[in-house]
């Protein structure tokens, strides 16, 4: 029984171009757990899953009624997202090992990140979240930054520190062990960070994979599972000479994003996880998509990346 995490974004929970009501999201939620259920039924699992859409819809309800309720930080707007999203995946989940026939505990944490306030992130917020805005209304706007976005207009933007350590860490190990299916770190986790021995939240976004490879390196986990929109990983990208990689080496996955092969807003942070989690100890990263066609993890294209 191997102990792997699975890492759940892109088209495993909404696809481009939909607006995340409630029947599209149970359904790609059941047909993303379908296809790993052999994956999930045989080994010590947990489940992390980005949170980008979700946190963007509730800032833009939060920025709407400001001029009749209290308006809440970034950090409880992200335990929000964390909470109602890790309870549509662990009741769907509890739903498909039922039908399955299949005895495992499923448990969400609401889980805090611990990162550094000198983080050089926070010099230059480059994390755009929340409504567009036009010129004039950005004048108005008091206590955020604002840079313009390259698809349309101005927005927020806000910090994405790296995530130096998961605090439920240990929480999350025993259940583990005890064989119980763990979701966590939902969309990078609770941004905080120290003031003395208190916790304190800190307007911030995390990156999903370098939180989910922070907490299976600290784990000491085999395996991560990237789930994704494409099914493997390219070189020279939506260029004449595109390379899909089926395999990947450490040396060479240094290589290729110390080159710029891997944007920062798309394969980037995935890659860099990646090489974190292998020079850390791990056995492999698997990056793939789910199969419109219903296809198994096993069966569908994928990039593994190894020492």
């Amino acid at each position: 029984m191997k102990k792997i995490l699975i890492a759940l974004g892109g088209n495993a929970i909404l696809k481009k171009g939909e607006n995340g009501d409630y029947s599209s999201l149970i359904s790609h939620i059941r047909n993303t757990y379908k296809q790993l259920l052999p994956i999930i039924k045989n080994n010590k699992i947990v489940i992390t899953f980005g949170n980008g859409p979700q946190v963007g819809i509730l800032a833009i309800q939060n920025e709407l009624a400001k001029n009749k309720f209290s308006q809440m930080p970034l950090d409880v707007i992200g335990a929000e997202s964390q909470g109602w999203l890790g309870y549509l995946l662990e009741k769907e989940l509890i739903n498909i090992l039922r039908e399955n026939k299949i005895k495992r505990d499923v448990v969400t944490i609401l889980t805090q990140v611990l990162v550094d306030k000198k983080d050089k992130a926070f010099r230059n917020p480059t994390k755009f979240i929340g409504p567009f805005y036009n010129k004039n209304e950005i004048n108005k706007l008091k206590g955020y930054k604002i840079k313009k976005d390259p698809r349309q207009g101005y927005r927020r933007v806000v910090a994405s520190p790296e995530p130096l350590e998961i605090i439920e860490c240990n929480t999350i190990k025993s259940l583990v062990n005890k064989k119980s299916i763990v979701i966590a770190c939902g969309g990078g986790g609770i941004p905080i960070h120290k003031n003395k021995n208190n916790l304190i939240g800190i307007e911030a976004v995390i990156d999903k994979d370098l939180a989910s490879e922070c907490l299976a390196s600290s784990l000491k986990f085999d395996e991560i599972i990237i789930i994704t929109d494409i099914e493997r990983v390219a070189i020279n990208y939506k260029q004449k000479n595109q390379k899909f990689l089926d395999n990947l080496n450490l040396k060479d996955a240094k290589k290729y994003f110390e080159e710029g092969q891997f944007p920062e807003g798309s394969m980037g942070p995935k890659i860099k996880a990646a090489i974190h989690f292998i020079e850390k100890g791990g056995k492999q990263v698997v990056i793939t998509s789910i199969s419109p066609s219903g296809k198994s993890i096993k069966e569908m294209r994928k990039t593994i990346i190894r020492k």
